[in-house]
């Protein structure tokens, strides 16, 4: 049976299904083992390989229970984003590089259909009335929808996947984003509880980098996260609450902000908070924890650099207390921040870490930044490809308390 083939029978029989099986009677199982009997009565004069009976059982029932085509994608690992530009332009993520994908959906009708599984799961609404809607599916993979009338070309879904081995310092090392020696001095910073911010642009790896420094976290400590969609691995630690804010209803009504997830975790005895990343007001809220005693704190915000991250990052306060003079927020964020680092994704499409700074106080109306290491390129960089590594300033770390009362007498 040739591809066009077998793809009219898999139509004709997930067709029958629809006009003769009442779907609702059937359990999960059921109806698997039903499609696979309709398939095998249904086969016509063409031959049907073992093979594509199982494709066609497949993708029959994924249609009816599961995701349809996005089962398909999502089951390959090589695959790192999916974005949905309405039901027939599907554009996936491999190796780096985007393309599109050879998958179309059936209609917009059954776009729609999925989206509504997909945010039904998570116990989260999207409709006419909410059209926007950040969410994850089952396995940790974070969705984001747009709804016509906002999305011109039809339903917009896009999917950032989960990876399946919670990332690791060894696998940064691997790719070469750091270095051991660095990996062990940014791991005497975790322990010493300096607090930590991460900053880079889209795709340029931050909460993945976050997730591998969490791994530095003492395992005896308690930690808070405080994320839009849950997306953070952190193992290893037994004491370890997970917050996920929530949208309004349709009615209005319901909404658990950053803001609101941030203060209740404060009377929730965190040794540690990790807010997966700040975006608005909450950064204000995030700040005065640090300041409040709760140091080693984690989190992570969108910046093309790390002097940009300090303006976004007075620019987000000044959303959660407008009126506050810029003084007082840049002082805030002077005593509150030990260490941003910085990461970006190059033209090569490699991810890397391009510079970690210690925040050394206010000074002159100014924020004083110390960098400590920057990424330089070497002489085998070209345009396609990136080469170079970390190197350490010749600046020395003034900041050295908080390892001192850890006693940790290492140069960083």
């Amino acid at each position: 049976m040739t591809q066009a083939e077998l793809e009219q029978f898999i139509a004709d029989a997930r067709q029958y299904i629809a006009d003769n099986l009442t779907l609702a009677n059937f359990s999960d199982e059921d109806l698997q083992d039903e499609i696979d009997r309709i398939i095998e009565t249904r086969q016509t004069d063409a031959y049907i390989s073992v093979a594509q009976k199982v494709q066609a059982s497949r993708q029959i029932y994924s249609s009816i229970r599961g995701l349809g085509i996005l089962d398909t994608i999502m089951a390959d690992d090589s695959i790192t984003e999916v974005m949905i530009n309405g039901p027939d332009n599907v554009f996936i993520e491999k190796a780096g590089k985007l393309q599109r994908a050879g998958q179309t959906f059936e209609s917009e009708r059954r776009l729609e259909d999925i989206i509504q599984r997909i945010v039904g799961r998570a116990g989260r609404e999207v409709n006419q009335a909410n059209p926007i809607v950040d969410t994850r599916l089952p396995d940790g993979s974070r969705v984001n929808v747009v709804l016509p009338p906002i999305a011109l070309c039809g339903p917009t879904v896009t999917i950032r996947k989960f990876s399946k081995t919670p990332m690791t310092v060894e696998q940064l090392i691997k790719y070469k984003s750091i270095t051991q020696a660095i990996a062990d001095k940014l791991a005497l910073l975790v322990r010493a509880k300096y607090n930590i911010f991460i900053s880079g642009g889209t795709g340029s790896g931050k909460t993945t980098f976050l997730n591998a420094m969490s791994n530095f976290i003492p395992k005896t400590e308690r930690i808070i996260t405080i994320e839009d969609s849950a997306e953070l691995q952190i193992t290893g630690i037994d004491n370890l609450v997970s917050l996920e804010s929530r949208n309004a209803n349709s009615t209005g009504a319901g909404q658990i902000t950053i803001r609101d997830l941030i203060k209740s975790s404060l009377r929730m005895r965190p040794e540690r908070i990790v807010v997966g990343e700040v975006r608005g007001g909450e950064a204000l809220d995030m700040l005065q924890a640090m300041n409040t005693g709760h140091d080693g704190s984690l989190s992570t915000g969108h910046a093309n650099s790390t002097q940009d991250m300090l303006s976004r990052l007075e620019t987000m306060v000044l959303q959660g207390a407008e009126g506050l003079p810029l003084e007082a927020i840049r002082q805030q964020i002077a005593s509150a921040l030990d260490i941003i680092i910085h990461l970006s994704r190059l033209r090569d499409h490699s991810r890397k870490t391009m510079e970690i700074c210690e925040v050394c106080g206010y000074k002159d109306g100014e924020i004083e930044l110390n960098p400590l290491y920057v990424f330089e390129e070497d002489s085998k960089s070209t345009i396609e490809k990136v080469s170079g590594s970390l190197v350490r300033t010749k600046n020395p770390m003034r900041n050295v308390q908080k390892l001192q009362l850890a006693g940790i007498y290492e140069d960083i």
